[in-house]
């Protein structure tokens, strides 16, 4: 069927990069694409560290200027989607607005996950998740004398880093046993955290906070569950976030750890897509488990998958996930999963910061993470991306480079 309208919800990376696909492809029909955010849709990763640091403006955020939209005739609409009308094939927008659509596309993303704690509404207590989020910290960031950090994730760590850059005492509490302890090995943790404290940064690992103390009105210290109490000016959280889901769970869409999609990203109505943080996909990656990845390059990847199929060009999504983090001088880029991996590899040296590990499971190579080696984490894109397989025993060998040996292995 020819399509001659397609609705997008959802203006940030995965939402935008359906919009601009499709134009590039020759999508001649009716693109509208509803963000609930004001202003021209923009790239996040940047808010928890350049943009605070002031390296980034608010202009270069965007990831085109109003021209691109009027040019390339996508409709950008700033107003919330409130229903999914499947039966009709249209979305009613907050305005009362409604949007018919032969193809619908939720890229509706995620909000954080809340502390739900006493005092966290508290003034001088923030999660980063949007520009007004980031708009709202940077100048409390800059004065800051004491800051208290809850949950060291990829968000958390990079503005402990910028936090320590800009003179501030910074202390970082965690439940976990180890900083990304989600995500990366023991031994990239291990880098990661000598770094911190060399930075200035405190850690207090397998700890929850009870509440965050206030006085007229203003956050002034975390208090631990084990009733320790840590002075702070300045309290931001990251554990985490929870996918937007409620506008097609009211639709009858089928949601499992978000909005649960096939292999083509097309939920249990054909004529609905959803991609990026909010879909759950059978990855390939991780034994064909529905599984969710946060990333902009998953949302990118997603949305180009999802762009082709509309324009009758349908393959099932198997991209390989990977990741980045800035914080302070490293740079760490992970590719694959590690989910269940059993052995590693490392290659590098922790001391110059230069450093890898290759993670295996049964012998088979399923993630590499990378430090200020992005010689690296591309060799590993391309091997995780195809076979033959790398081993552990040709990765032990004396002067093993991933780049030579990707190089000489290429079919």
């Amino acid at each position: 069927m020819t399509l001659s309208s397609v609705v997008i919800v959802g203006a940030g990376q995965a939402g935008f990069q359906v919009a601009a696909s499709l134009r590039q492809g020759g999508f001649a029909g009716r693109i509208s694409l509803v963000g609930d955010e004001p202003g021209l849709p923009y790239q996040r990763p940047p808010l928890s560290k350049a943009y605070l640091l002031g390296k980034i403006k608010a202009e270069n955020l965007v990831f085109r200027p109003a021209a691109f939209f009027d040019q390339q005739q996508i409709e950008l609409i700033q107003d919330k989607a409130v229903i999914i009308d499947r039966q009709n094939q249209r979305v009613v927008l907050e305005s009362e607005k409604a949007l018919e659509y032969d193809h619908l596309v939720l890229a509706t993303g995620a909000h954080n996950r809340p502390l739900s704690i006493p005092g966290e509404h508290l003034e001088g207590v923030f999660g980063i998740k949007t520009l007004a989020d980031a708009d709202a910290l940077a100048p409390r960031a800059k004065n800051a004398k004491n800051v208290v950090v809850i949950g060291c994730g990829f968000i958390g760590l990079e503005f402990a880093a910028v936090a320590a850059a800009q003179g501030a005492s910074v202390q970082v509490i965690d439940r976990g046993d180890r900083l990304m302890a989600r995500a990366i090995s023991p031994q990239m943790s291990e880098l990661f955290l000598k770094a911190h404290e060399s930075w200035g940064v405190k850690f207090h690992f397998s700890q929850a906070v009870d509440q965050i103390m206030g006085k007229d009105g203003k956050a002034v210290g975390v208090e631990k569950v084990n009733g320790d109490v840590i002075p702070a000016d300045l309290v931001v959280y990251g554990i985490g976030v929870i996918p937007n889901i409620t506008l097609a769970t009211e639709a009858g869409l089928e949601i499992e750890n978000g909005i649960k999609v096939d292999a083509d990203l097309l939920t249990n109505d054909s004529h609905i897509s959803a991609i990026g943080d909010v879909a759950c996909f059978p990855c390939v990656h991780n034994h064909g488990e529905h599984t969710r990845i946060e990333s902009v390059p998953n949302a990118m990847d997603q949305a180009r998958a999802v762009s082709a199929r509309l324009l009758g060009k349908a393959a099932p999504f198997v991209a390989t996930p990977w990741f980045w983090t800035d914080q302070g001088n490293l740079k760490l880029q992970i590719v694959g999963l590690s989910t269940g991996y059993d052995s590693t590899v490392t290659l590098g040296s922790m001391e110059s910061n230069q450093f890898s590990v290759l993670c295996f499971r049964r012998d088979h190579l399923v993630a590499v993470e990378s430090c200020n080696r992005p010689g690296d984490h591309l060799a590993g894109k391309k091997l995780l991306s195809r076979p033959p397989e790398l081993t552990q025993r040709e990765a032990k060998e004396p002067d093993f480079d991933l780049k030579a040996w990707e190089v000489a292995h290429r079919s």
